[in-house]
């Protein structure tokens, strides 16, 4: 996804992002600052330079929820609630149980962050199941929009943008009272990072839990079932695997979390609406960064990719 940068409009700065090996582009992310790892996945911040009326249309696919800060372009999302218009201004998405269309005109900006399960409800939050497939104008979770937007100058460069987020969030979490996630949260997004092939009943002896302790758990902090929580990772992982952006090493493991092409078409199609066939041969720019940001961050969960290094798709 590149554009020239349009004539008779002025180009305050040029397009910043990083790109994969066969030039999709992609965000500038990376884990947070140690002082909110408890509570934050990992951040992100791109800005892309566009004719005034191109659009992309595409979607997202979030398992986390995100605090979505738009600094430019005019974008058009439906969530669980309908259809809506977004500028300039502060966003908090729900976590995602399937696809999301999201559409963007001109060039565009944005900076946004990801809460680790079970961090909304650490910190006083909404619960994940109220907030799933909705996406919430920051005001309404009781915080001042214009002083968060404030913190963003236009001139500046995404890093710096993504540094002002974070220390927005240390204030929110020092606010909340900074208790930390559940542990069997944690362990269990681990888990679904490492192996969505097992069972729930396997899951809950590996976390030394009770079964029906782990769906209440997962019910609450990631707003499913553990069986879909396991599902959607699933998906996830393969979608990243087919926009090329996952260790081609584990193709072979990723297809075979599926029992044939019946039940991974039935899957996806259920989640994406489209066939992985669809999902391949369809642009997905916003997807695409959405799907590369996760696979980094469980891949360095997973210890098989060191922080700060190169990553196998770029």
């Amino acid at each position: 996804m590149g554009f020239e940068q349009p004539r008779g409009r002025t180009r305050k700065a040029g397009s910043q992002h990083d790109t994969t090996r066969d030039g999709q582009a992609i965000s500038f992310n990376r884990p947070p600052r140690e002082s909110l790892r408890p509570w934050v996945s990992h951040i992100y911040g791109i800005r892309m330079v566009a004719p005034e009326m191109a659009i992309i249309s595409c979607g997202i696919f979030s398992d986390s929820p995100m605090l979505r800060v738009l600094l430019d372009g005019d974008w058009h999302a439906d969530d669980a609630d309908g259809s809506h218009l977004f500028h300039r201004q502060a966003l908090f998405f729900g976590p995602q149980s399937r696809r999301m269309p999201v559409s963007v005109r001109g060039s565009f900006a944005t900076v946004g962050l990801a809460l680790k399960p079970g961090a909304c409800h650490a910190l006083g939050g909404p619960s994940a199941e109220s907030i799933m497939d909705r996406i919430l104008p920051y005001p309404a979770l009781g915080w001042d929009e214009a002083a968060l937007m404030d913190r963003f100058d236009p001139a500046a460069d995404v890093a710096q943008w993504m540094d002002a987020l974070e220390d927005c969030m240390e204030a929110l979490v020092a606010q909340a009272g900074g208790k930390p996630p559940n542990r069997t949260t944690e362990r269990f997004y681990r888990l679904a990072f490492e192996d969505p092939s097992l069972t729930v009943t396997a899951c809950a002896d590996r976390l030394a839990v009770d079964k029906r302790k782990l769906e209440r758990v997962s019910k609450r902090d990631f707003g499913l079932s553990p069986k879909q929580v396991l599902r959607r990772a699933r998906a996830l992982d393969m979608a990243a695997h087919l926009r090329g952006v996952a260790d081609l090493a584990e193709a072979q493991e990723l297809a075979l979390r599926y029992f044939d092409q019946s039940h991974l078409i039935r899957d996806f199609s259920a989640m994406f609406a489209m066939t992985p066939m669809q999902f391949v041969r369809t642009p997905q720019p916003l997807m695409t960064i959405t799907l590369e940001a996760r696979q980094a961050r469980r891949l360095e969960a997973l210890d098989r990719l060191e922080e700060g290094k190169r990553r196998p798709w770029q």
